[in-house]
């Protein structure tokens, strides 16, 4: 038997972008009802998924959704973030996407929640737990919610051989190893292999018992410049468009980033190919310079007890070494399309980075406007960066659509309101000097700034 779901919209995936749609779309449209599916037991994404370990790279109050703050807004007063904005753990992530379901969503009377059901296609789900079949009406809009959904490594087998009798584990099983063994192989570049390392030298390991295979250098935002603070994030702006604009090469622009206090690379006699730039404070990367074990021989193709074979050579490592894979694909590189489609609507972000606030600004944009092409023009999609020139390219078209989005006088005013939004000045907020020298700063480098941007990353400027 098929249930038919009365609904306006069918958002698949209920992970943070689906989340950040839902909740702007009930709060600026009237009387829509939404089927909102995720294959999961419950809200959250990959959150439900992750390391347990793990905290936000960014404040809390740039992650949720529009309508209600993630954690406080607080500032740290302790510990080695002191004068930052705290961070949200796991748990405190997952509680609060369930208190959104509960307390904003359901209480709505406008959102029905289905968990553990997989979208099939043909406007249909299933239930993975009972079977059951679902369809929704042929007015109703599909929100793909899932098609940048990232890919953690507890969800996926190590992308590598691995001998039976070798030492292998996601980077979940760390926080529940029993006996510590003599070494620790850490395998990955990216955020989730840097926080493997902090965690473990902050439990005490000694660096010389961790080895990092890092098959490629990474640049990572400096934490202390990405901070919901007018004055910081867009100081931070204007210094990136002042050093773009200056620069003669892609290095030598990330080069630049570095001396004005924006990047960071962990070692610094090596220059990073890679820069999807999560962020890292300093404390942090003082830690990972602790660890000299480095093996850059490219990635692994094979583990075996007491050594890995790499792309580009082998290494030795102790019989009892634990290898900790960390290599999930995380950020999901497909195709940019036109989020308002006949078929679907896409989510996908809008600004350079900020998922969060480009789903919800989707979400404001089709409460409030009728024309899909209007629609698309407002809100075009934005790369995930990869390398330095994705990374160029990412800021540029974000910077695009900033403008653009941003020449509607309601969409600025509801942005303004927003937490998510990274550069907003709240109405009302006391002006002071050293925000009108940013201000005065953006407007000076900002065109010349992305004019040399889109030159060095290969697309047209305008």
């Amino acid at each position: 038997m098929t249930h038919v779901v009365d609904a306006d919209y069918l958002v698949v995936g209920a992970g943070a972008m689906g989340m950040a749609f839902t909740d702007a779309l009930i709060e600026h449209a009237d009387d829509v009802r939404i089927a909102l599916i995720d294959r999961r037991h419950g809200v959250g994404g990959h959150w439900l998924e992750a390391y347990p370990f793990v905290r936000l790279h960014q404040a809390s109050a740039l992650y949720g959704v529009a309508s209600t703050l993630l954690g406080g807004g607080r500032v740290q007063h302790r510990g080695p973030e002191a004068g930052l904005q705290e961070r949200a753990t796991k748990a405190e992530i997952c509680a609060y996407y369930e208190d959104v379901l509960s307390d904003r969503l359901l209480e709505s009377d406008r959102v029905e929640f289905y968990p553990g059901s997989e979208y099939v296609g043909d406007r249909t789900f299933v239930s993975r737990v009972s079977g059951e079949r679902f369809t929704v009406t042929d007015g109703c809009r599909i929100v793909d919610a899932h098609y940048l959904a990232p890919r953690v490594p507890a969800e996926k087998p190590p992308p590598f051989g691995v001998a039976d009798d070798a030492s292998v584990v996601p980077v979940n099983e760390l926080a529940h190893v029993e006996h510590a063994p003599s070494q620790y192989v850490i395998v990955g570049s990216g955020k989730t292999a840097t926080d493997a390392c902090v965690w473990l030298l902050t439990g005490g390991v000694e660096p010389d018992a961790i080895c990092w295979v890092r098959p490629r250098e990474p640049w990572m935002l400096n934490r202390a410049v990405i901070q919901p603070v007018p004055e910081v994030f867009l100081g931070m702006v204007a210094d990136t468009m002042q050093a773009a604009e200056a620069s003669a090469s892609l290095e030598d622009l990330f080069l630049r980033l570095e001396d004005a206090g924006i990047m960071l690379r962990i070692d610094r006699a090596v220059t990073p190919m890679m820069a999807k730039t999560p962020t890292l404070a300093a404390w942090e990367l003082d830690l990972l310079r602790t660890i000299e074990q480095v093996v850059r021989l490219g990635h692994i193709a094979r583990v075996e007890r007491g050594r890995i074979e790499l792309a580009d050579g082998a290494v030795t490592i102790a019989d009892d070494a634990l290898v900790v894979h960390c290599a999930g694909e995380g950020l999901i590189y497909r195709p940019l399309i036109p989020v308002w489609a006949p078929e679907a609507i896409t989510l996908q972000p809008i600004r350079a980075g900020f998922p969060c606030f480009g789903a919800a600004l989707i979400g404001y944009v089709e409460a409030t406007r009728d024309d899909d092409d209007e629609k698309n023009r407002l809100c075009r999609p934005s790369p995930y960066p990869d390398s330095m020139a994705a990374w160029a390219r990412m800021t540029v078209v974000g910077a695009r659509n900033a403008r653009e989005f941003g020449s509607e006088a309601d969409i600025a005013a509801w942005a303004s309101t927003v937490a998510l939004n990274p550069a907003r000045i709240a109405p009302g907020a006391p002006r002071s000097a050293r925000l009108d020298d940013t201000l005065d700063r953006v407007q000076t480098h900002t065109r010349p700034g992305l004019a040399r941007l889109a030159e060095l990353s290969g697309i047209e400027p305008t």
